[in-house]
């Protein structure tokens, strides 16, 4: 199912300058491993005060993290690595493991019953993570909580707020959209993963959630219909 961990996506920098310059740094990062402003600065042939700008904002963004290497002499340097968040910037495929396990568990006799107990278990796992960050909240930031989860996991969502139009029992309407599925390759084969979603944002937001769009039915993007429950 759709939710993710942070889970991934390109960060909206100032500009396409800044943008690619950023993603050089991670690339390098990458390939090359932790380093200091200044290894940084030669490799890029930018100045340090360039270098330390794109860092910041990286770091920032939760991209690079600095660590402090203790020196006999003078102030102590940093030496910056990437976080387990910039991995999604690099590719996977995951999806190919993923469909090659549930094929084989389709060749079991008990196939349907197993892959949906699969992805039952999934949201279960993904409903004790991320219920904490629900609790005490009202419906309106609990939907923004959830646009945060989802965005983290690349899912480029958008909330829409329908306060203007509410019910007749004058309860607002959200209309949460993700106009990308990191799983769409699994999704769009296995309906489990799209009635597991579904079923997580439910509890997740203790609201009645309606699917009026689907990618894995050929949509132009997953679209979710969310009001209160009374």
């Amino acid at each position: 199912m759709g939710t993710a961990d942070k889970d991934e996506q390109t960060p909206e920098y100032g500009t396409r300058h800044d943008g690619s310059t950023r993603q050089a740094v991670l690339k390098l990062l990458k390939t090359k491993g932790p380093g200091t402003v200044g290894e940084l600065s030669r490799t890029l042939g930018l100045t340090e005060m360039a270098v330390r700008r794109h860092l910041n904002a990286l770091e920032r963004d939760e991209y690079v993290t600095p660590c402090v290497i203790r020196q006999g002499m003078g102030r102590p340097a940093y030496i910056y690595e990437l976080t387990e968040y910039a991995e999604h910037f690099f590719p996977k495929n995951y999806h190919v493991l993923a469909l090659d396990l549930l094929e084989e568990l389709e060749q079991s006799e008990e196939a349907d019953d197993l892959v949906t107990r699969l992805f039952e278990g999934r949201k279960r796992k993904l409903l004790e993570r991320y219920v904490s960050r629900m609790e005490g909240k009202p419906l309106a930031e609990r939907v923004e909580e959830l646009a945060a989860i989802q965005n983290a996991g690349g899912y480029m969502v958008e909330v829409e707020n329908h306060d203007g139009a509410p019910r007749k029992d004058g309860q607002a309407v959200y209309v949460l959209h993700e106009y990308n599925c990191p799983i769409a390759q699994v999704a769009g084969r296995y309906q489990q993963a799209c009635s597991c979603e579904l079923a997580l944002f439910e509890d997740l937001l203790d609201a009645a959630v309606e699917r009026t769009e689907c990618l894995a039915k050929g949509g132009g993007k997953c679209s979710y219909r969310i009001t209160a429950v009374r």
